[in-house]
């Protein structure tokens, strides 16, 4: 069965950093593009950042420039999210998704989905 699986979500102080990792169960990911999406209540789910399966990056949220950062390990199977200046407008469901093409900030580019992660910036 092929999953992806996110961890490394929880509360965290403003200013503060988290890193999400996503890992692959059943399948490679260095073949696939992987992005990460965040939906916060009430709110559509938006692209965060993507990375190809060849290591290039996109932003897909202005808000998130020069604090997150996306990066891939294939020996590990697993892409991160390094979140750094947290902000409470951060706070989201965070989600990876995999793409058998290449990267997209739109939801239905995608082919296989995690189950999401919480992240809360709060004080």
């Amino acid at each position: 069965q092929l999953r992806l699986v996110e961890s490394g979500g929880g509360l965290v102080q403003p200013g503060g950093s988290l890193r999400l990792s996503c890992a692959g169960s059943g399948f490679t990911l260095d073949h696939y593009a992987i992005g990460w999406f965040r939906q916060a209540p009430g709110q559509e789910r938006e692209g965060v950042l993507c990375i190809s399966s060849s290591g290039g990056s996109t932003n897909y949220a202005d808000s998130v420039k020069g604090r997150f950062t996306i990066s891939r390990d294939n020996a590990k199977n697993t892409v991160y999210l390094q979140m750094n200046s947290l902000r409470p407008e951060d706070t989201a469901v965070y989600y990876c998704a995999a793409s058998r093409f290449w990267c997209s900030g739109r939801t239905v580019s995608y082919n296989y989905w995690g189950q999401g992660t919480q992240v809360t910036v709060s004080s």
